[in-house]
């Protein structure tokens, strides 16, 4: 199967040992291209720098809710700067977060508008962080103009996902979708289109079963390929094929 990965980390501080190796063996593994996301400005610079470095590997820019207290005006427009890099693609990854509040609530609203605002300046998706926001995400987005972008990891219901694919977006699904309490998951990915489904890591996290518990890497999008394949009763080529496809439509239309 030839896989692209739509959302990882290789920037983070657990591939800080083999990260050129195992970026390096990736495309023998079957994997054909790697969206790395920025979290935070230094991340986000991080990102573009492992674009520049691997023909395989393209950069979103961007700071997430636990990020947000960090950010200033300096801050949004060096990721102005860096949108403009031949090799970014998105703005993200960018949302709110609830669960742990790690930037006060109304900081995170803040700067989740502004970098709404900063996308639709720049004509590039969204790489979308929504936990414990749901509802709040979802009016956020509606009333601004994006209509271009991927709910990363989605954690939300079939209904959800179907208002977030009438607006235009995408849906990214995470290797929870292999887990045995992923009903939910598996009921999302039944109720909307294929076209529609991006395949996604998170790694280093979320990795799915059998290797749950330990560091992710792209080859095991396989996992996720074939969970999704059996709820759609069609086979894991077609679905690598297609969401491959919806990268391409999403990233570099």
């Amino acid at each position: 199967m030839h896989l692209i990965d739509s959302h990882a980390h290789y920037d983070h501080k657990r591939y800080n040992a083999d990260r050129n190796a195992l970026l390096n063996s990736l495309p023998s593994r079957g994997v054909d291209m790697i969206i790395n996301v920025g979290c935070s400005l230094p991340s986000s610079q991080a990102s573009v720098k492992l674009a520049e470095a691997y023909s395989h590997v393209y950069a979103t820019v961007g700071v997430h809710p636990h990020e947000a207290k960090t950010l200033t005006d300096a801050g949004l427009e060096e990721i102005k700067h860096l949108c403009a890099h031949e090799k970014v693609v998105a703005v993200g990854e960018i949302g709110l977060d609830f669960h742990y509040d790690f930037s006060p609530r109304d900081v995170q609203r803040y700067w989740f508008k502004r970098q709404l605002q900063l996308a639709h300046e720049m004509d590039m998706p969204v790489a979308i962080h929504s936990r414990e926001a749901s509802q709040e995400v979802f009016d956020m987005i509606s009333e601004s103009p994006v209509r271009n972008g991927v709910l990363h990891s989605f954690s939300g219901d079939a209904q959800l996902a179907a208002a977030y694919v009438n607006l235009g977006f995408h849906i990214g699904i995470s290797g929870v979708v292999t887990f045995d309490k992923s009903g939910q998951l598996q009921a999302v990915v039944a109720a909307i289109p294929l076209e529609k489904i991006l395949l996604e890591t998170d790694a280093p996290y979320l990795t799915p079963a059998p290797f749950r518990g330990k560091r992710n890497e792209s080859q095991y999008l396989t996992y996720v390929a074939e969970a999704i394949a059996k709820t759609k009763g069609i086979d894991a080529e077609s679905v690598c094929r297609q969401t491959n496809e919806n990268v391409v439509t999403l990233f570099f239309s």
